[in-house]
């Protein structure tokens, strides 16, 4: 038996905290476990570049404040995927939380994984054919599969 056949494949999953990004990560969670799989919830941050913010542009800001911002995003990551998919969701679970773009995390991550997921917002009509910016570049520049999931409608909302 080759390495590649005891290694499980490995999905990755971005995550942002919106209810698309918990139904991709319950449907990567489900596909881990129908595959033998890990998943890897992937989270992006980077500071506010933007000159009329209220927060302090990068240069300004202290390391101590860098690692502020960066557990701040850890902790939504936890309890994002805590909310999602609970405490024991039956595969295992890794949380990365990277800095930089969400679309170009995501692009790097997907150079090692078997699959990536994303989710985007679940429009309906022509609205629902159209992808966000970061589900577009993802499909576009992944180095592999991407699987995109739509967040689930309420039948009531008809």
């Amino acid at each position: 038996m080759s390495e590649q056949d005891t290694v499980e494949p490995l999905i990755v999953v971005g995550v942002d905290g919106s209810n698309h990004s918990k139904e991709a990560l319950r449907w990567a969670v489900a596909q881990a476990g129908m595959t033998g799989g890990r998943v890897h919830a992937v989270m992006a941050w980077e500071w506010n570049r933007n000159p009329f913010s209220i927060a302090p542009v990068a240069a300004e800001v202290s390391d101590a404040e860098a690692v502020t911002v960066e557990e701040a995003a850890r902790r939504k990551l936890a309890d994002t995927v805590k909310a999602a998919v609970g405490a024991s969701p039956g595969v295992p679970v890794f949380r990365r939380v990277e800095q930089g773009s969400a679309a170009q995390v995501l692009v790097d991550a997907s150079k090692e994984a078997d699959l990536t997921v994303v989710g985007t917002r679940g429009y309906g009509g022509f609205k629902g054919a159209l992808l966000g910016s970061v589900s577009q570049q993802v499909v576009q520049y992944a180095a592999g599969s991407v699987v995109v999931v739509r967040e689930v409608e309420d039948e009531d909302d008809d």
